[in-house]
């Protein structure tokens, strides 16, 4: 690894499992500090010490938390540079008709309401850096944010509006004139231990396999890793004028109609 991020400090949130914990290794590969969060202790033990990130348990829509969270961090490594804002979910989803109202609050709160947390709590955070204010806020939205599910409405609806969440953030810290940068990353489907298991648990595992492969023109998933590395990126100073951007990783999934 190249250290790009060495001497950085990184929060993760959503960091136990899938693009979320495959962040915390590529950030700690690139010689950054991390800490994360989640609310799996025994997977985040498990990342702990193979990485040596700090975990600190903690759930992104709690408000209350958020000023605990951010003292534990700076309190520790005197600085924050990056905020992956990556927690989410889409448990109890559905369509327009079969949703009920809980689910959709819930969903708002984590995926949403989370999210705007995150970035409002790294701002204030970043504005306290020593040099100056400075930092990268990465927002995980979703190839949903362009292309809605009928069957998963509360998720499509979140995504969609996280792209307003990260510009609106980018335009405030550039007008401020903090060194605060803000975008989104729109993941198609991404081979993650969850997507394995419902690939293994289908009742042909070779045509559910298949069928998420088939979902992307490229005709293959993306891998943890591949997003892990558009993270570092735009985390790095070889982003230092990259703001306010939506970066795709789909397998040109939302380009266009694939044809016949």
């Amino acid at each position: 690894m190249s250290k790009r991020l060495e001497g950085k400090v990184a929060l993760v949130t959503g960091g136990t499992s899938g693009i979320g914990a495959g962040a915390v290794r590529r950030l700690i590969a690139e010689g950054a500090k991390v800490a994360f969060t989640g609310s799996n202790t025994e997977a985040a033990a498990r990342i702990t010490a193979e990485t040596g990130a700090s975990f600190h348990p903690s759930r992104v829509e709690d408000a209350a938390g958020w000023p605990v969270l951010m003292d534990d961090i700076l309190n520790r490594y005197s600085r924050l540079d990056i905020a992956f804002a990556n927690a989410g979910k889409e448990l109890g989803d559905g369509s327009i008709e079969s949703i009920n109202i809980d689910a959709w609050n819930q969903l708002l709160a984590v995926n949403l309401t989370g999210v705007m947390l995150t970035a409002q709590a790294a701002v204030k955070a970043m504005r306290k850096n020593p040099g100056g204010p400075s930092g990268s806020i990465i927002i995980n939205s979703s190839m949903n944010a362009y292309r809605p599910m009928g069957n998963f409405i509360a998720y499509s609806t979140t995504k969609m509006a996280l792209i307003a969440v990260s510009k609106s953030t980018a335009l405030h810290c550039a007008n401020q004139g903090l060194k605060i940068r803000c975008n989104s990353i729109h993941p198609g489907v991404v081979e993650t231990d969850m997507i394995r298991g419902v690939i293994d648990r289908a009742p042909d595992p070779k045509a559910a396999r298949a069928q998420f492969e088939g979902m992307a023109p490229m005709k293959r998933m993306a891998r943890v890793e591949e997003i892990a590395g558009l993270v570092v990126f735009l985390a790095s100073d070889e982003a230092a004028f990259v703001s306010g951007s939506e970066y795709g990783m789909d397998g040109a999934s939302t380009a266009g109609m694939m044809g016949v």
